[in-house]
């Protein structure tokens, strides 16, 4: 048996291997290019406003810039073609007509029904190989025939004759389909036979060598070489270890901002003659004389030092309009004023590089001035300014007029719990706010999601107290109140409480449902119980109208040694809330009470634990919560301890004390029913679920 090789070379089956390769690689193609195209910033809410600086066409034009570079040029010419070559395959698949491939047959050879006798078999082979014998035939010029089709026509009439006669040959086509046995296969290529023909084979041989000899090793080697070059917070290498060399333990805010000028990506930017046009220009605005700030720019006499010591080049280009950015300087320049808010996104970038090296040496200050840095830069403020300057038309001359010559900044809530009446005379009018400008500040205040923390404690869930070693949840409990809320409803205590689910439910312990609180069987005292699919909701995207970035909010809560200045629980971060933070109308606060949870290991040993616990938002100055919280960890043996005598208290349901209890508004015990000594494998009766929140110990601050 042998295996004959045929390729297509009636065109009809190479069109389906192409489609189907071409398919493979251009679907994949096409979702990478889809989810490239689709903004994610489209589905977030946004805080309204009208407000427009001078530049804010240059901002716009930076973001629409940046979201079509992640549309890269090759892979929408590759699309196109994808699906240019699938869509012409299925043309000619459409239009080729299929090959017809005949079963062999004896009676349709010889011409013959197969209800025909022997004699008539006989009679008419011995008439056809007459006609076609080679000694007689003679080929017909008008039908192309040659000798060696009128060979094989007497060949194939011989063995129909023989299959339908002769008692081998017939069980071979029985048997086999064939008079003469059992076949090789017959495998197509589905390459036309042009293609490795008269002299072409040799081309294939090197459009192979080309794709999988260079192409493919080429694309795989600058995947591979850009995974190494980009750390995982998604900076070039080069820029973390540059980072990583600027770093001190006494490092502020300012201090930050210099080394983020060191990132290797503004070399990128600004190559060439760019690093050196404009820069004395821009040095001469920031180190003006200022309105709230020695200098304009809100440099520090330290930064300004740092600055001068800088040799020209990208690093002082960049820092010099960092710095204008932050001040908000005009720079008369339309380049230069570009490059002054192109900047701003990658040294925000950077500042995540920095956090993750701030967070590898675990020292409280330098992880606060990335934090801090990164409010900076995408409110457009220098380090240590008035967070006043985040609302819409607030200039220094309007911080100046509220603020005096107070040393202490006025926080943006202490501004918005002002009577209106004295606000307006602070701010409106004498050549400062308009009375639109004013509430249009105003609106956008009332939109700003500051998270008020209400409380925050720790527990284990499932059980009342705290043992060594074992798994610690931080619950922090608030409420997002925009600075000059009205009406703002009081808090309801059993939306503090943080319900354990059941162990049986699988779901809730997951986080994909949660379990709330919602009162108590009037007949019983059993507490009821709510619960609901778990569905995120993000706050509102960032109002930085000088960042030119779309950026999602994010709040990272970590605990604090203040003695030692030690981070002893790393930040988590939550982006996304378990409710909802506006109504429908995109405007109005819905004050539900929003529950972060952090978990990490409980201390080795018992003891009360005090720690600084920080609420930092990563896109607002002054929106930071920071409180003490304390964590009591028992010995094992005294947690079980207490846990009995907790148990041996109760009073049971049937006793005057358990009366008394639930008249006060208490579950009492109920008493266990007695049970036989040969039922003892049967299950004795249980009560439902405690409200228990395995809370040891809370700190609540009020909602001043």
């Amino acid at each position: 048996m042998s295996t004959d090789y045929a390729y297509d070379e009636e065109g009809y089956l190479w069109p389906f291997f192409v489609f189907t390769l071409a398919l493979i690689i251009t679907l994949p193609l096409t979702y990478l290019l889809v989810n490239r195209s689709r903004d994610p910033a489209a589905s977030f809410p946004r805080i309204q406003t009208n407000f427009k600086h001078a530049h804010a066409d240059t901002v716009d034009s930076l973001r629409k810039q940046e979201k079509r570079k992640d549309r890269k040029l090759w892979l929408i010419f590759a699309v196109i073609t994808g699906w240019t070559v699938m869509g012409y395959m299925l043309y000619l698949i459409q239009t080729t007509e299929a090959p017809t491939h005949k079963l062999w047959n004896p009676y349709d050879i010889l011409g013959i029904s197969e209800s025909a006798t022997e004699k008539q078999i006989k009679s008419t082979y011995k008439k056809l190989s007459l006609k076609f014998h080679p000694d007689k035939a003679k080929p017909d010029p008008a039908k192309n025939e040659t000798i060696d089709d009128l060979n094989a026509r007497y060949v194939e009439i011989s063995k129909a004759y023989q299959a339908l006669t002769d008692e081998d040959v017939r069980n071979n086509y029985i048997q086999y389909g064939n008079p003469d046995g059992k076949q090789g296969y017959s495998i197509n290529i589905a390459l036309p036979k042009v293609i490795v023909s008269d002299g072409n084979g040799k081309y294939v041989v090197l459009l192979y060598s080309v794709l999988f000899g260079v192409l493919l090793p080429y694309v795989v080697g600058s995947w591979w070489y850009g995974t190494l070059r980009r750390s995982k917070e998604g900076v070039l290498m080069e820029s973390s270890n540059r980072l990583f060399r600027e770093y001190k333990d006494s490092i502020d805010e300012g201090g930050v901002v210099t080394a983020l000028s060191t990132g290797k990506e503004f070399e990128e930017l600004f190559k060439g003659d760019k690093a050196d046009s404009g820069l004395s220009k821009v040095e001469s605005r920031i180190l003006a004389e200022g309105e709230l700030t020695s200098l304009a720019g809100g440099l520090s006499l330290k930064d300004k030092e740092k600055l001068e010591d800088l040799e020209s080049g990208p690093q002082r280009k960049a820092l010099a309009l960092l710095w204008a950015y932050l001040g908000r300087i005009e720079l008369d320049d339309p380049e230069l004023n570009k490059a002054k808010f192109a900047v701003a996104p990658i040294a925000h970038s950077l500042t995540k590089a920095f956090n993750a090296i701030a967070l590898a040496y675990m020292n409280t200050g330098p992880l606060l001035a990335s934090y801090y840095a990164s409010q900076n830069i995408i409110q457009a403020v220098p380090p240590r300014s008035s967070p006043l300057l985040q609302l819409p038309h607030f200039t220094p001359a309007v911080v100046k007029a509220v603020e005096g010559d107070s040393r202490v900044h006025t926080s943006l809530q202490g501004f918005m719990d002002r009577p209106d009446a004295k606000r307006r005379s602070l701010v409106v009018g004498n050549d400062l706010l308009t009375e639109e400008q004013y509430r249009e500040a105003i609106t956008v205040a009332k939109q700003l999601p500051f998270l008020r923390v209400a409380k925050a404690y720790f527990k284990v869930t499932g059980e009342r107290f705290i043992i060594p070693s074992s798994l610690v949840t931080l619950v922090v409990k608030g409420r997002f109140v925009p600075p000059g809320s009205e009406n703002v409803p009081e808090i309801n205590p059993a939306d503090l409480e943080d319900i354990d689910p059941a162990e049986d439910d699988l779901d809730a312990l997951s986080g994909r449902k949660t379990r709330k609180l919602v009162g108590k069987d009037e007949k019983t005292g059993k507490p009821i119980y709510e619960t609901s699919e778990t569905e995120l909701v993000a706050p509102p995207l960032a109002n930085a109208p000088y960042f030119a970035r779309d950026h999602s909010p994010r709040w990272h809560v970590f605990l604090t040694d203040s003695k030692q200045g030690r981070v002893a629980v790393p930040p988590f971060t939550f982006a996304q809330f378990d409710r909802p933070v506006l109504e429908a109308d995109g405007r109005t606060p819905t004050f539900a009470m929003q529950t972060l949870k952090a978990q990490f290991q409980a201390p080795p040993q018992a003891g009360h634990y005090t720690f600084v616990m920080h609420v930092v938002c990563d896109s607002y100055v002054g929106f930071d919560t920071k409180m003490e919280v304390t964590l009591i960890v028992e010995e094992a043996s005294k947690a079980a301890e207490m846990e009995v005598e907790d148990e041996i208290s109760e009073p049971e349901e049937d006793s005057i004390a358990g009366i008394m209890h639930a008249a006060k508004g208490g579950q009492p015990k109920r008493r266990k029913p007695q049970v036989e000594e040969d039922d003892s494998d049967e299950e004795s009766g249980t009560d439902d679920e405690d409200d228990d929140t395995s809370a040891t110990n809370t700190d609540t601050e009020p909602e001043n």
